[in-house]
């Protein structure tokens, strides 16, 4: 079944689009802050479509995410109280936001960091931090470097790999897609267990 093929070409074409970059930090700012989705899948084929503008768009993402972390910033400093039905109680958030909580009490700077580098939702993080008061110039600027260091590790790969690996990606996509929903699935299985 040719599901990924269809839903690669539709994604590459939208990488070509004349406000592309726009939705791009429109994506990264929003996913920092409440949006689920990450600005990734949207950086990786637009760097691959456009490689002389790969780190154009790296930097694009991360400005925008970080924009996007101090709104997160702002929601859980000034407006944490219209979420907290989110983060306790058996809220839907309650577990991720006490790891948080633990985290910013052993590693402060290095979680947001490592939340702004890795595929934890960075936007718990974001909240989190205004939430418990992080000084906000180290917020920023762990934010500044752990985003960048992602979307610029993407962007850099894209650039490298280029029209070959526009090509191979293009003949294996439908493979790597259902066997990434093969692993979700026995991921899913393993964590009910």
């Amino acid at each position: 079944m040719k599901l990924f093929s269809a839903l690669y070409e539709k994604v590459m074409s939208w990488s070509v689009h004349p406000h592309a970059e726009r939705y791009l930090a429109g994506l990264s700012f929003a996913e920092s802050s409440f949006f689920p989705i990450p600005p990734d899948i949207m950086l990786a084929p637009m760097a691959l479509a456009k490689t002389d503008k790969a780190l154009r768009l790296a930097l694009i993402t991360t400005l925008a995410s970080v924009f996007g972390g101090m709104f997160g910033y702002i929601i859980g400093l000034w407006f944490f109280d219209l979420i907290q039905p989110l983060v306790s109680n058996g809220g839907r958030w309650e577990e991720k936001f006490i790891m948080t909580q633990q985290w910013f009490s052993q590693w402060g700077f290095w979680a947001i960091f490592i939340a702004g580098f890795s595929p934890i939702p960075y936007k718990v993080f974001t909240i989190s931090a205004g939430a418990i008061g992080m000084l906000f110039i180290p917020f920023v600027l762990a934010s500044l470097i752990g985003r960048g260091a992602r979307f610029f590790l993407v962007a850099s790969l894209m650039k490298w790999g280029g029209q070959e690996m526009e090509l191979k990606l293009r003949q294996y996509v439908d493979f790597i897609g259902w066997f990434v929903v093969f692993l979700g699935v026995i991921a899913y299985i393993i964590y009910k267990l």
